[in-house]
């Protein structure tokens, strides 16, 4: 029996598509959104023997990061919406069974299952041709070391253990070093060399796998996880040594997930240039080139396809300075951001980013906003964030966490979206917990255990950066110094810093100031310190730091209205950085019917037509009609401007099990 499976639990019986610790002591950083958060990196144990390992890494990078977020390690949240996430997260986490995902990696390795395996798309479905099985292992693998690293709860690490003693056994009676779930084994991987047609997606599920095994290695200072990464790389190198460059760019027309980024990890890993080497290859030329001359190609490409791509080019530039890495990362960052992205920071409809004169258009569809493209767009906002430390980053950071993030998971239970539709009057679908294993269930349980990587940064022991304001208290061992963030935001727009102290320490803090703020007030110890009118940068505190310091930040927030790019008559609203979505009831559901198994049908289960209120006047007058309700904090109701009747407006990321629209028709009175 397995020593992870609840008590009570019942099986289905049913056998995707669909770094890193920043090196502090000598500027080695990795740049993914998991800066910082690694114990020390022990030596690699693969058969190819590697130069002696610092806590550091093998390899000097080429471009020295300019900020350091904090080890995930070194952050505890504390009672708030996202520690109430991350404790939803918690539960799932210890009601997955390893045994049922590792299921077909032991099948595959000759070896007999210890249970069966989960349904969904871990198995073999007639409704399912992407061939994905396995994936969610290793987005377990992650998300446990994770919270590991976030809890310092022992039950998370000695699973992450147990899946890498399993994982070495499959690897151990596999003849080359390959271990996967697929039900074919190796034959889409041969196909691709052969030139055939493929099936599914596998490298973008292998990437999953590795990506699982660097972050046990590094968050769980897993020796054995590192030498199954090599050996794995290893096959991947051989498998495709033969290919020419023509071949492996074909190869690449095929999602293939983040492989040049974690690839470009394991040669930091382990100091061998081939994994380098292969992270380069690849590289997709038909997506990178354009992108690095500046020129948007992406419509019509399939979103979550290429961000990974770009956050592996971002890695490639800091590890060889190469310019056109950087160039392409940052345009790319800039074009989805800034002009094909929703009120809510999410993007993409169908999967698919669409051309920018088309956002009327899909209003009409119940598959927008892919929240796995939202987990990987802020990976690369992080990343860029730490190579250049603008509050622009910051900015959009903050908005897609509350409003795509924490908006996506089921405040009941802690499931997880799909999709999160813009079609007015629909409700947000969620995946089951035993039978759904969408991508998105993958990437969700890691965002909900990673809140407080980026909180905080720092350079050197000069300055701290305080990005975002949720309740949380940092660790800075280096200096003998903590910090406890005590806020209610967003309810109320105000943060408290309290300093901890066994020395006086000198340093500059950095604090935001939103560029939906007009005017930030910041105090210490109750003394006027600045007062700026400088929205979308930084206030900077410098000052020697006693025991007891507190600094205190106002941050007033005000309501605003955002019209839906490329119109003049379709509106969202927001207060401060907050989403807000009209209520619209929970006409033809029942308990239940917004849990969805089969992703194919996403979009249609609830289709009844419900009646959307529009708002009757002027685009310059809507704001003096929209009323903050007394005693219910960021909650707003229309007067005299919805029709056939009056709106009430909450955060968006507080709506579930109801239908809701953010954004609305205007219509002249």
């Amino acid at each position: 029996m397995s020593p992870f499976r609840p008590i009570g639990h019942s099986h289905s019986g049913l056998t995707r598509r669909q770094v890193l610790k920043m090196m502090t002591a000598t500027g080695v950083a990795f740049s993914s959104w998991r800066l910082g958060a690694f114990a020390q990196v022990a030596p690699a144990t693969s058969a190819t023997p590697a130069p002696a390992a610092g806590p550091e890494g093998k390899i000097q990078r080429a471009v020295a990061a300019n900020v350091t977020a904090f080890p995930l390690a070194n952050v505890r949240l504390l009672d708030g919406p996202f520690l109430h996430a991350q404790q939803l997260d918690e539960k799932y986490l210890r009601q997955l069974e390893p045994d049922r995902l590792l299921h077909n990696f032991r099948v595959n390795a000759g070896l007999e299952p210890k249970a069966p395996v989960y349904g969904g798309w871990e198995s073999v479905q007639p409704w399912i041709d992407i061939r994905c099985h396995g994936h969610t292992l290793g987005h377990y693998l992650s998300a446990v070391a994770m919270m590991h690293a976030s809890t310092g709860n022992p039950v998370y690490r000695e699973r992450a253990n147990y899946i890498i003693t399993e994982l070495q056994a499959c690897q151990a009676a596999s003849p080359d070093g390959f271990i996967s779930a697929f039900p074919d084994g190796q034959t889409q991987f041969d196909n691709f060399v052969a030139g055939r047609r493929v099936t599914g997606v596998p490298w973008y599920t292998l990437h999953k796998i590795l990506a699982g095994l660097r972050d046990t290695h590094l968050f769980c200072d897993h020796a054995a996880a590192l030498d199954v990464l090599a050996k794995l790389c290893d096959w991947a190198e051989a498998k495709t040594a033969a290919m020419t460059d023509a071949q492996f760019q074909r190869m690449l027309g095929t999602e293939h997930g983040g492989m040049n980024e974690v690839l470009a990890d394991t040669y930091v890993l382990t100091g061998h240039p081939k994994y380098l080497a292969l992270a380069e290859r690849f590289v997709h030329h038909a997506v990178f080139d354009p992108l690095a001359q500046s020129k948007d190609t992406l419509d019509k490409l399939h979103a979550n396809t290429q961000i990974p791509k770009f956050i592996g080019f971002q890695r490639l530039y800091e590890l060889t300075g190469k310019p056109e890495y950087k160039t392409a990362a940052e345009f790319f960052w800039k074009t989805v951001v800034e002009t094909r992205s929703y009120v809510t920071g999410g993007h993409g409809e169908q999967e698919h980013f669409f051309p920018t004169t088309d956002f009327a258009k899909t209003l009409t569809s119940a598959k927008t906003i892919e929240t796995c493209c939202e987990h990987n767009l802020l990976k690369l906002t992080r990343a860029l964030f730490a190579q250049n430390p603008t509050a622009a980053y910051a900015d959009f950071y903050e908005l897609a966490l509350y409003n795509c993030i924490l908006a996506s998971q089921d405040p009941d239970n802690g499931m997880m979206t799909y999709f999160q539709p813009i079609r007015p009057g629909y409700p947000k679908l969620y995946c089951s917990p035993f039978d759904s294993f969408w991508c998105c269930t993958g990437t969700g349980i890691e965002n909900h255990a990673k809140y407080g990587d980026s909180i905080y940064f720092h350079h050197g022991q000069d300055e701290l950066y305080v990005n975002l304001f949720i309740p949380s208290t940092l660790t800075w061992q280096e200096k003998n110094l903590t910090l406890t963030q005590t806020t209610p935001f967003p309810e109320v727009a105000k943060t408290s810093l309290k300093i901890k102290t066994t020395a006086p320490a000198a340093m500059a803090m950095n604090i935001r100031h939103p560029a939906w703020c007009a005017k930030a007030t910041v105090t210490v110890n109750g003394q006027p310190f600045a007062t700026t009118s400088q929205p979308g940068s930084f206030v900077k505190l410098h000052r020697t730091w006693q025991d007891g310091d507190v600094v205190e930040v106002d941050l007033p927030m005000t309501l605003r209205q955002v019209m839906l790019p490329g119109t003049t008559d379709t509106v969202a609203f927001m207060y401060g950085p907050i989403v807000l979505a009209g209520k619209l009831g929970t006409q033809g559901m029942t308990p239940g019917s917004d849990t969805i198994i089969n992703e194919r049908n996403y979009g249609q289960p609830l289709n009844e037509k419900i009646a959307v209120p529009v708002l009757v006047g002027d685009a310059g007058s809507l704001l003096s009609k929209i009323k903050a309700v007394p005693d219910a904090p960021l909650t707003f109701v229309t007067a005299d401007l919805g029709k056939p009747q009056e709106v009430t407006f909450i955060p968006y990321w507080k709506i579930a099990h109801e239908r809701y629209s953010i954004y609305w028709k205007l219509a002249q009175a």
